[in-house]
């Protein structure tokens, strides 16, 4: 038994949410509007482009509602009008509130980037990697008011290697959450969808990320460093200084050897080879690194050009 076709509409705004409206889009369903958040400025030139889910709509000709509030009865009202049967949501960025829940016929369903009831929250994937997990994946869960504490209706496992990042997983992710979101929406025009609780007790969140996460602490294990160089990409991104400079840290690799330093002292900068001491003992290496205001370099093209020796210790902002 097939179903009938469903008309969706779908929120979601950034890169992430792309993947689910192409295959959606690609389906026998029809998605009769996308709402995203509004455009905004962006880059050094502050131009206003926009959003990633906006551009796709517009060149399949899907409406676009982009409001600024979402509880404003003419914005409700116009949702009304296209008589969607199912809401998807995908990175939409905003809470949705009781009064839009209501309106598909279906109700709404959400492609979250972990696997619940772990990382509830706006950044899943950047906190499971800045955690050293090793696994994660994708939950299809149905919206309820409490944030991402619906019940599920699909997950799918994707493992986290030592060196991926942030930017690699959530990209994996994305293609993972588009698969499963068009094999339960198939499920759900034939009919009702079992649909698994959370177990609340095992909940844990993952709260945006802020600016001011990015100094590097050496005083912490190396490990936890690499971490977190991996996980607050492509924002904040890692950061240290050397001398008056403050540098982003794009890439590190965990080594075997270890020393008698204070955290944050270069044990070695020729070659290839910058390696720098953390908390632990243990000898981190960075890879790849950004001059802020300059683009990313490999650490021999910035150890040509800048003068460090063993001792030299890196600071934070």
């Amino acid at each position: 038994m097939v179903g009938s076709a469903l008309r969706i509409v779908y929120f979601g705004t950034p890169a992430f949410a792309v993947p689910t409206l192409r295959a959606l889009l690609a389906s026998r369903h029809t998605v009769v509007a996308l709402v995203s958040q509004p455009d905004r400025a962006r880059g050094r030139g502050q131009h206003v482009t926009p959003t990633p889910t906006k551009a796709v709509a517009l060149e399949a000709g899907v409406p676009v509602l982009q409001p600024l509030k979402l509880r404003e009865q003419a914005f409700l009202s116009s949702i009304a009008t296209f008589e969607a049967d199912l809401g998807v949501v995908a990175a939409y960025g905003r809470i949705l509130p009781d009064a839009l829940l209501a309106i598909p016929r279906l109700g709404m369903i959400n492609v979250h980037g972990s696997l619940l009831p772990k990382y509830r929250g706006a950044a899943p994937v950047h906190r499971a990697v800045i955690a050293g997990e090793s696994m994660t994946g994708i939950t299809i869960m149905r919206v309820v008011t409490e944030l991402d504490a619906g019940p599920m209706l699909a997950t799918a496992m994707r493992p986290i290697g030592p060196d991926d990042t942030s930017v690699e997983v959530e990209r994996d992710l994305a293609e993972i959450g588009a698969r499963s979101l068009n094999e339960v929406v198939d499920r759900l025009a034939q009919g009702p969808v079992v649909e698994t609780p959370q177990d609340d007790r095992l909940a844990t969140f993952a709260p945006k990320l802020e600016k001011s996460e990015s100094p590097i602490d050496w005083r912490q294990p190396a490990r936890d460093i690499h971490n977190r160089v991996r996980g607050l990409q492509p924002w904040p991104m890692a950061s240290t200084t050397i001398g008056d400079g403050r540098i982003l840290i794009h890439r590190t690799q965990l080594t075997e050897d270890s020393v008698r330093a204070d955290g944050g002292t270069i044990v070695a900068a020729h070659g290839e080879a910058l390696s720098v001491a953390a908390g632990d003992g243990a000898v981190l290496r960075l890879l790849v690194i950004q001059p802020e205001g300059r683009r990313a370099m490999t650490a021999r093209e910035f150890l040509s050009g800048h003068k460090l020796q063993p001792g030299m210790l890196l600071g934070r902002l």
